[in-house]
């Protein structure tokens, strides 16, 4: 896998194709990566004692990292 954390990619296929990103997360054994604010999901927290209120956090998912390309 060529892409490393840190590098500058664009997305090449899926609902966001053409977006541009900064590498996160690198996870060459799965051939996945985690750009910030691309493929971002949405993912309920329950309520507790601490929190108090329940919360609905937005996370950005691993994408395959052929589906997108370094940037120079």
């Amino acid at each position: 896998m060529k892409i490393k954390k840190g590098d500058n990619v664009i997305i090449l296929a899926g609902s966001d194709k053409g977006k541009k990103g900064k590498v996160m997360k690198a996870m060459p054994t799965l051939n996945k990566i985690v750009v910030e604010g691309i493929n971002m999901k949405k993912r309920s927290k329950k309520a507790s004692k601490k929190t108090g209120a329940g919360q609905v956090i937005e996370m950005a998912m691993p994408i395959d990292a052929s589906n997108a390309k370094k940037v120079a």
